[in-house]
């Protein structure tokens, strides 16, 4: 894996016991260099938020590696460091915000962790980055919209200065005018931060707006390899990926629209 930041190699997850096994990741491998996105796609059901939960260490019952800068993880106990530099967004906004503690709290309890200095002004300074005033620091989540909310548990993974976002699904839970909004935001983070991304989504149009590579999984599988450009193209080999590609076009249309 020369000049890749983060990846799988043989990467397998199965859940149940002896004889009631369930396989749902198989033999998946992938790697992303520094600075770009891979996304994952596919039906709910398919391992793709497996694949991610392993690769963040938070489904540490896997066989096969998870590569972090040409270093094999631990599959428990991830490290400090790891942890400093692979930061997640999940996709339910309100369920991933502590509902009694104000945002403030939010972003300073990572920085007092990991012995950052100048809490007020990284605070500052991440808010504006994600497009929210110094007023939302004493808010309490309930209080903000779904995108204001999403604005914000990005804004607690980038306040660690990470090099890779693992993004769950980040847009489902909003409408889709909302969803343009929070794609830009992470394709302009990225841009600025020269951020890595692993995205996972079942949205053919989000992962094809943030990704350069695309990995279809059908059954725990990567069936195809492609680029934004073959999505966009409709260009594909195996016939579930066309069918796909076919179901996303008019969502495709639409965002398309949003985000230009």
């Amino acid at each position: 894996m020369t000049n890749t930041l983060i990846g799988t190699l043989g990467l397998n997850v199965i859940f149940g016991e002896e004889g009631d096994e369930h396989h749902v990741v198989r033999d998946v491998s992938f790697s992303i260099p520094r600075g770009e996105s891979y996304g994952l796609i596919g039906e709910s059901g398919c391992g793709k938020s497996t694949v991610l939960r392993a690769v963040a260490g938070l489904n540490p019952h896997y066989s096969g590696s998870v590569i972090l800068d040409g270093k094999e993880q631990p599959k428990a106990a991830r490290g400090p460091d790891f942890l400093r530099r692979v930061q997640m967004v999940f996709q339910d906004p309100y369920a991933s915000l502590h509902p009694r503690k104000i945002i403030d709290k939010v972003l300073r309890e990572p920085l007092q962790i990991h012995g950052f200095d100048s809490h007020d002004q990284r605070i500052t300074r991440v808010l504006e980055q994600v497009g929210l005033g110094p007023g939302f620091r004493f808010r309490y989540p309930h209080e903000l919209s779904g995108g204001q909310r999403q604005r914000v548990a990005i804004a607690r993974a980038l306040i660690m200065e990470p090099e890779v976002l693992l993004l769950d699904e980040p847009t489902s839970a909003l409408d889709v005018s909302v969803q343009a909004e929070i794609l830009n935001l992470l394709k302009d983070v990225q841009r600025e931060r020269n951020l890595t991304y692993l995205l996972v989504s079942h949205d053919m149009a989000v992962i094809a707006h943030i990704c350069q590579r695309i990995g279809m999984m059908q059954r725990g599988v990567i069936i195809e390899e492609m680029t934004s450009g073959d999505v966009r193209a409709a260009r594909a080999e195996h016939p579930y990926t066309r069918e796909f590609l076919e179901a996303s076009a008019g969502f495709a249309a639409a965002l398309e629209g949003e985000t230009a």
